[in-house]
């Protein structure tokens, strides 16, 4: 599998085990970095792994892939790519498939600038002979820059997750996070990154009793139990990984959901779709991508200024203060989440999608 578990994979994941039901034979490359020498089978697709040589500003090169690459593009009737990527892009122009091909945009590419300018020549090259683009939200659409060049070949589809294993709760796990954590508390959950604005989060809570549980490693977590240390912080709860029942018992265990990212580099948060679904009241910043379509502003939880402690602080605050909002703005997100961003929803509009393309290839 994949060397990293992410947002993106998790996508593909999902995507493909629904649209495996709807009749879709998929196939999936990716790098690794001791790669299996068959094929892996997994729950509606198959996985093709190539040796990853280098890996580079976040982007796996290898050489096999290549090779790989242009023979399962001859066997696939539509190729389906996933960006930010470059070496997709190197893939794609290197190969030259004759193939309908669409491309999933998750983000602009934000960290990387200085690397940008150079591989904005092979960016332009790729989108423009790409048939059609998919955004994650009308939001992410809307702000891009990018997506706003090519918006006579741009469709939104929202990202979906499967609801099944957040509807119920393992009692054992439920009573032993009880045990543990000291309620109310509002809940983090996801990969510790720089973007996520979980150092604001610290702020917010010093000097007041609200309490925050972060659940999650993969980058900066020293630095911030070393942050709440320097400000004496006894409310908060580094719990480091957790596993999917602890995640579900978690979700439902806590007050609201909390989710502070700062930068365009969230372009989404499926940890929002996943408090979303369990009926918990959200709270994200507007930063002009997908976690303000999860989380509509006063309706499925409070949209607050990125950065900001004490908008942070304040909306927590006004969460607990007012239980019967909060309990609201739960429901609506419960219910948001079953319109909006099922699973199956999704699995049907990439279908109709590729069905789409490939007739228009076959006029």
């Amino acid at each position: 599998m994949p060397v990293s578990c992410g947002g993106v994979e998790s996508f593909i994941n999902t995507l493909c085990e629904e649209d495996s039901k709807l009749g879709v034979k998929n196939t999936v490359l990716t790098l690794h970095p001791n790669p299996e020498k068959h094929p892996i089978e997994m729950d509606g697709y198959t996985v093709h792994q190539a040796k990853q040589n280098l890996f580079v500003a976040s982007t796996g090169f290898s050489l096999s892939a290549f090779g790989k690459f242009k023979k399962l593009a001859n066997e696939a009737d539509i190729i389906h790519y996933h960006f930010p990527n470059p070496f997709a892009d190197m893939l794609h122009m290197a190969c030259s498939p004759k193939k309908p091909c669409i491309v999933t945009y998750h983000s602009d590419i934000i960290k990387q600038k200085h690397l940008l300018h150079l591989y904005r020549p092979l960016k332009r090259c790729f989108l423009n002979s790409i048939d059609h683009i998919v955004s994650t939200s009308p939001n992410y659409f809307v702000s891009s820059d990018v997506l706003q060049q090519y918006a006579d070949k741009v469709s939104v589809i929202p990202i979906g997750i499967d609801h099944r294993p957040y509807k119920t709760v393992d009692s054992k796990r439920l009573n032993y996070w009880r045990s543990r954590l000291q309620e109310p508390f509002f809940l983090f959950v996801g990969a510790i990154r720089y973007y996520k604005g979980l150092h604001i989060a610290l702020e917010a809570i010093s000097g007041t009793k609200i309490r925050i549980a972060i659940a999650g490693i993969n980058g900066i977590e020293e630095e911030l139990k070393a942050q709440a240390a320097s400000l004496q912080l006894n409310n908060v709860d580094f719990l480091g990984f957790v596993n999917d029942e602890d995640k579900v018992a978690l979700l439902h265990l806590c007050y609201g959901f909390i989710f502070p990212s700062h930068l365009r580099s969230e372009a989404f948060g499926i940890s929002l779709l996943e408090a979303a679904t369990v009926g918990k009241p959200l709270i994200s910043c507007e930063i002009g991508t997908g976690t303000t379509f999860v989380n509509a502003a006063n309706e499925t939880g409070l949209v607050i200024n990125p950065g900001s402690p004490s908008d942070l602080r304040e909306a927590m605050q006004y969460l607990l203060d007012n239980p019967d909002t909060a309990f609201k703005m739960g429901d609506n997100a419960k219910k948001r989440s079953r319109e909006l961003f099922a699973a199956e929803r999704q699995a049907r509009l990439y279908f109709e999608l590729y069905i789409k393309l490939l007739e228009e290839k076959n006029k």
